[in-house]
């Protein structure tokens, strides 16, 4: 133990020794020096680096390319947490506006692997994400108490992880019978979080940091300095994830304009500027007439009309009974987490979107959806999806009832509460059944329901089984 202990003081003085040699101001650097380093919550940080991140880098090597660099960007946000640690135990607690200043380096390295996921879709677009939706966890450093809007930090590290989850499933899932390398990849990023992460917040920081009584100004805090081997962060996003100040909706901004409008009509002869129309200039006696409308015509006015009958995004909760999510497109942050078992939820008209709903639910509806995904915890009476088209749905707790109507492709993962469902399918195709394996660390195993069946009249009434296939 004391051997142990003193390898770990000599691994502190060296990288004092090393910013020292590479011109690290002072103002840079503890007050407290070897005795911040050697804290046991920043010594179990290294442990917890050495012991999981060390595994999603290996894999990450062996992969190469942009899982490569996102896995670069997911250990550079790790090491900015450890330094931002390091100088909350010697800088008093700021206020909001300091606090997001304070945080702006782990932003700026979270916007940079979000990144990654914007414009054309990668190949490795789920490995991206689910990077991405990940570093979300270390926002658990932003807590400040019950009234901050997080939750608990633990909590906080658990539910970010299951966002990141829907991806990194799809990793496990394409990669089983492919590539192990990916699967690796997939696996010691769970094992990060959960158990590392979580477990490290729990043992040292469960309600959150504890900022020094008496230190220096968070505004004195040097916020742009990497850690010795990192690279250095990117410019400043647009948006920062720990913005001080939420953004105002459109809808609340004065509308202006309105009254010079009117102010205008009324003051100016609007008849002034007309001209006359002629014989020669009205429909019926215009030699260049056609009766057929041109195609770029029939194009515009079917895009408008088709726009038009999409409403306006919803994502609201009505009658204080039913959560109603109509017309999103392209969101892959949609969360509902302030509901109970009396409540239902209505998806209706999305695309390409993902909604994560935190909490007990009783019934919820997916209809007329394309390319969503959605991640729920437990619902009281049934799951429902209908008219759908190539919906992916995960049950992270216990579903009585899932019923598919109507629908063509649709992906339904099980977790272990949810294996006695009762799956309901009609007029659907593609249908396709995840299962957790039987070991905590193994694969999924998928299973297709038939949708072929034969019908044979036997004994005064029909007999039906579905069509198996039999060959090599």
């Amino acid at each position: 133990m004391e051997g142990k202990l003193i390898e770990r003081l000599e691994a502190a003085v060296a990288r004092l020794e090393a910013l020292s040699a590479g011109g690290v101001s002072a103002r840079d650097l503890p007050d407290s020096g070897v005795e911040v380093y050697s804290d046991p919550s920043i010594v179990a940080f290294d442990d917890l680096m050495a012991q999981y991140a060390a595994r999603v880098s290996s894999a990450a090597e062996k992969i190469g390319g942009q899982v490569l660099d996102v896995t670069n960007i997911l250990l550079e946000a790790f090491y900015v947490q450890k330094k931002l640690l390091i100088e909350i135990k010697q800088t008093q607690k700021p206020d909001m506006a300091g606090l997001a200043e304070f945080l702006k380096p782990l932003n700026e390295v979270i916007m940079k692997a979000n990144a990654m996921t914007e414009g054309r879709r990668s190949d490795f677009f789920n490995h991206l994400k689910s990077a991405g939706d990940s570093l979300s966890a270390l926002a658990w450093i932003a807590y400040t108490g019950k009234d901050c809007g997080m939750s608990m930090p633990i909590a906080h590290v658990e539910e970010s992880w299951q966002m990141a989850e829907f991806y990194n499933n799809k990793v496990l899932v394409e990669y089983r019978n492919k590539d192990q390398n990916h699967v690796e990849w997939a696996k010691a990023l769970k094992e990060l979080y959960l158990p590392g992460l979580r477990d490290y917040v729990k043992s040292h920081y469960p309600l959150g940091p504890v900022w020094a009584a008496s230190g220096k100004k968070a505004s004195s805090v040097p916020s742009k300095a990497p850690p010795p081997g990192a690279p250095a962060p990117p410019p400043p996003p647009p948006a920062s994830l720990f913005s001080s100040e939420p953004s105002q909706p459109s809808s609340s901004q004065p509308k202006q304009g309105m009254s010079a409008v009117f102010q205008e009509i009324n003051t100016v002869n609007v008849t002034a500027g007309l001209r006359k129309v002629t014989a020669d200039m009205k429909t019926k006696n215009r030699l260049d007439r056609a009766g057929v409308v041109s195609a770029s015509e029939k194009e515009t006015r079917s895009s408008s009309s088709s726009f038009s009958k999409a409403g306006p995004p919803k994502l609201e909760l009505q009658m204080g009974r039913k959560w109603v999510v109509e017309n999103q497109f392209g969101k892959k942050n949609l969360v509902i987490d302030d509901c109970d078992a009396k409540q239902s939820v209505y998806v209706f008209g999305c695309k390409d979107s993902v909604l994560q709903i935190q909490g007990k639910v009783n019934n919820i509806t997916i209809d007329k959806c394309s390319k969503m995904g959605v991640v729920f915890k437990d619902v009281v009476a049934a799951c429902e999806i209908v008219n759908c088209n190539g919906v992916e749905v995960q049950c992270q707790g216990s579903a009585p009832t899932i019923s598919v109507d109507n629908t063509s492709g649709c992906q339904l993962y099980l977790s272990k509460d949810s294996l006695g469902a009762s799956i309901t399918t009609a007029k659907s195709s593609e249908i396709n059944i995840l299962v957790p394996a039987a070991e905590s660390d193994g694969d999924w195993a998928e299973h297709s329901l038939p949708q072929q069946y034969i019908h044979v009249f036997k004994d005064g009434h029909f007999e039906t089984t579905p069509v198996s296939h039999s060959g090599a």
